[in-house]
């Protein structure tokens, strides 16, 4: 019988619009070196993951085997398949394209390139408890909401409200159960929490890192800069 397996999707097939570039901002730069590449790799090192699949647009498939997976040298991905239009399709494909043999599923940002092994491991542990777990930072500014005229109506209560991050892991028969279930109600969601979330089932907060930061603007890759000298350094 094959051993269980821990399985990453990583999701990378945005346009990065935000980033007001002609390049999508998980092929970027960051010290000479994709930002894709650089999640990759860091993933790769991390001992719980045995594989790894790749989603990205279907443009970019045969670009990211030879100028990331190859020129990198990163053994652990395994496949790279073609996303779909929002990132709930894009992560279904990843889903559903991973090893039979896979226990837990993790789903990780292309954009999100500091993982770490700590992190990871922290996370994992709950998942092994209770099905899903997921990163987050609580949130320290105030938050108010506002009418259309940018008017603030109210000040909320900031306590118990969390910045949500990515690795979210999950044991892979809810994740397949979760999803299977969004797509025959036709659910969108902005991460894959909220799709576990709508089984009902409870999803563990782990504190996450402030380091582990998403590039989608030109702000984000120049704090990303200033951390790389801060880890690497």
């Amino acid at each position: 019988m094959a051993n269980k397996q821990t399985s990453v999707v990583v999701v990378a097939a945005g346009k990065g619009a935000r980033m007001n570039h002609s390049l999508p901002k998980q092929y970027l730069p960051l010290e000479g070196k994709p930002i894709l590449a650089h999640t990759l790799v860091n993933l790769s090192k991390i001992s719980a993951v045995d594989s790894i699949v790749l989603v990205v647009s279907k443009d970019r498939l045969d670009w990211c085997r030879q100028k990331i997976i190859e020129k990198f040298d990163i053994k652990k991905v395994d496949k790279i398949v073609a996303g779909g239009k929002t990132r709930t399709e894009s992560v279904r494909k990843g889903l559903n394209s991973l090893d039979e043999n896979t226990e837990i599923a993790a789903i990780h940002d292309g954009v999100r390139p500091f993982i770490t092994q700590s992190l990871f491991d922290n996370i994992i542990k709950y998942v092994k408890q209770s099905g899903a777990a997921i990163c987050a930072v609580p949130l320290r500014d105030t938050l108010k909401t506002a009418d259309e005229q940018n008017r603030v109506q109210s000040t909320q209560e900031r306590k118990g409200l969390w910045l949500v991050q990515t690795p979210q892991i999950f044991k892979y028969s809810l994740i397949m159960k979760a999803y299977k279930k969004a797509e025959e109600g036709s659910l969108q969601a902005t991460d894959d929490a909220g799709i576990v979330e709508n089984l009902p089932h409870p999803v563990k907060i782990v504190e996450g890192s402030p380091l582990n930061i998403k590039i989608t603007t030109p702000e984000d890759l120049v704090l990303a800069e200033a951390i790389y000298e801060i880890i690497y350094s």
